[in-house]
């Protein structure tokens, strides 16, 4: 049974609906560092849905009208040249020698080409040939997840680490330094307390951050796309995500070296205390590891 127009508007309102629920999904995860990346690829994502909406509704328009001969064409395929002069001279080919069998009668003329229905065909082949090149090329690339968490794996285990998870809730930043701190027997901060439950261990470490990041502003202001106060309270008071900043901020506030293993050479961020011993802190860093973004483990040593 052939759609009809009713039914192809409510599908199209349907996948239009689907995808702002994607979109606003995906623009909630990201982050100050892949904001850009996400708007560019949601911006993508309903241009080629509208495009595709776009697309059907002409070939169900085409395929509802009769055949018209007073549309201008832009890409017609010129006739011969030899067909052209016959014409001319009164000398074309007759009828029933161009036309299929069973088309036209006698009398009749030959049925008259449907170019625009021609030409969306031609343009519903070629995305399709587009969608399945980059279905292919995306099945031959690696598994960025398994690649990723098998580097981190390999270089821990050289470092005699084993990862100890970190819940992926926001504060996993400030959860894994806590617990590296804990490891070394560092307090947390003034207000900690050391019987308090591991999952909200990540408080007074915001704190810390917040303040060491209040007390210089000259070292992170320039950094921000915000005003240095609004940003300080966020980290402070809220699930914002933490980054280098803050692993800087932290680095210098409770004086360890903080060494982070990712897929990549680690980063080493070193407090501002030259000539002073400081604790070195493993942390895990993954882009690709967990569903909702960047991710930190804290890295134990092993037993």
């Amino acid at each position: 049974m052939e759609a009809t127009l009713d039914d192809l508007q409510s599908r199209h309102r349907k996948e239009l609906k689907d995808l702002q629920a994607r979109v606003t999904q995906k623009k909630k995860a990201a982050t100050k560092k892949t904001r850009k990346g996400v708007n560019s690829e949601c911006e993508a994502l309903e241009r080629q849905l509208r495009e595709n909406q776009a697309l059907e509704l002409a070939v169900l328009n085409v395929e509802a009208t009769p055949d018209v001969d007073d549309v201008p064409e832009l890409d017609q395929e010129p006739n011969g040249l030899e067909d052209e002069l016959a014409e001319i001279n009164g000398t074309s080919t007759p009828v029933e020698a161009k036309t299929p069998p069973n088309e036209t009668t006698e009398n009749s003329q030959p049925r008259k080409r449907n170019r625009a229905k021609e030409r969306l065909a031609r343009r519903a082949a070629e995305q399709e040939a587009a969608v399945a090149a980059a279905k292919e090329e995306a099945a031959n690339q690696p598994d960025q997840k398994e690649v990723e968490h098998s580097a981190i794996l390999k270089e821990a285990e050289m470092r005699g680490l084993v990862e100890k998870p970190i819940r992926p809730d926001g504060h996993c930043l400030f959860s894994a330094i806590a617990d590296q701190l804990s490891q070394h027997g560092i307090p947390l901060g003034d207000d900690s307390n050391s019987s308090a439950q591991e999952d909200s261990r990540y408080v007074p470490v915001r704190k810390a951050a917040a303040k060491y990041m209040e007390d210089h502003p000259d070292d992170f202001a320039a950094w921000l796309e915000e005003p240095l106060p609004d940003y300080v309270c966020k980290i402070r008071d809220t699930a914002e995500w933490g980054g280098h900043l803050e692993l800087l901020a932290l680095a210098r506030f409770y004086n360890v070296e903080i060494c982070v293993i990712q897929n990549g050479a680690p980063e080493h961020i070193k407090p501002d205390t030259a000539g002073v011993e400081s604790k070195q802190v493993w942390l895990a860093y993954y882009r690709h590891g967990y569903g909702l973004g960047e991710h930190y483990n804290s890295l134990r040593k092993a037993p």
